[in-house]
């Protein structure tokens, strides 16, 4: 399963919010065997949140959006969303009976176009917060606050799988550029992903979809590095 992550936030553009989300979702996915190919970060329009969803849902299985969510002026991923569709945004009757049923709000407490989302949707509650979420087409729309995003993730993560997924991380005292050789004689051995991280010490990562073969790669360079 290929998926694209889709953060909107002109406050993450600007770099006064950090995009963790796109980090946990990241992680989360992997280890779920899915395969995350694109990380898109969009500013609050209408018109490029639904052109980055409309052309990420045609080259990939499944499309998770991160916020923009609620009734502020600013709030318009769900717009967006709908547009990419092309269906209209419409206040959704289960979200308001669930908001009034497991939180503190009634019908009446709530700011017009909380509850609105894309026609024919499916409702994501938000057990943490209040603006619920959305599933249509492939297409998941989740919270930007992260708690909420995280709980919100957590009732749909079976939703997404794909074959199982290992690694190993190999430290090695040395630079990254005297490595590169048997980066590539480990690639020709063994049917694996190598990333490599400098910092302190380099970290090799070794990853696939074969735990054997992830184990045997590792011990194999683990033999052949400078350890810290």
């Amino acid at each position: 399963m290929q998926i694209a992550l889709i953060s909107v936030g002109d406050e993450i553009l600007s770099g006064d919010t950090v995009n963790t989300n796109a980090a946990w979702l990241g992680k989360q996915l992997t280890e779920r065997g899915v395969s995350v190919e694109r990380v898109f970060v969009v500013p609050d329009h209408v018109a490029d949140i639904a052109r980055v969803v409309n052309e990420s849902l045609a080259e990939y299985d499944a499309v998770i959006v991160t916020g923009g969510l609620g009734p502020t002026h600013d709030d318009l991923t769900m717009e967006g969303v709908a547009a990419a569709v092309g269906v209209p945004v419409e206040e959704h009757t289960e979200a308001v009976e669930w908001i009034e049923t497991h939180s503190d709000y009634s019908h009446a407490d709530l700011v017009s176009g909380t509850t609105h989302l894309p026609k024919g949707s499916r409702m994501l509650p938000n057990e943490v917060g209040v603006a619920p979420g959305a599933a249509i087409e492939n297409i998941y729309v989740l919270p930007g606050v992260p708690e909420e995003m995280k709980a919100m993730f957590e009732r749909i993560e079976d939703e997404f799988d794909g074959d199982p997924y290992f690694r190993e991380v190999v430290p090695a005292d040395e630079p990254e550029s005297a490595l590169i050789d048997r980066f590539e004689e480990l690639r020709e051995r063994f049917d694996v992903k190598v990333g490599s991280y400098p910092g302190d010490h380099v970290r090799v990562k070794i990853e696939g979809s074969d735990e054997e073969v992830v184990q045997n790669a590792a011990d194999w360079l683990r033999q052949r590095v400078e350890r810290p």
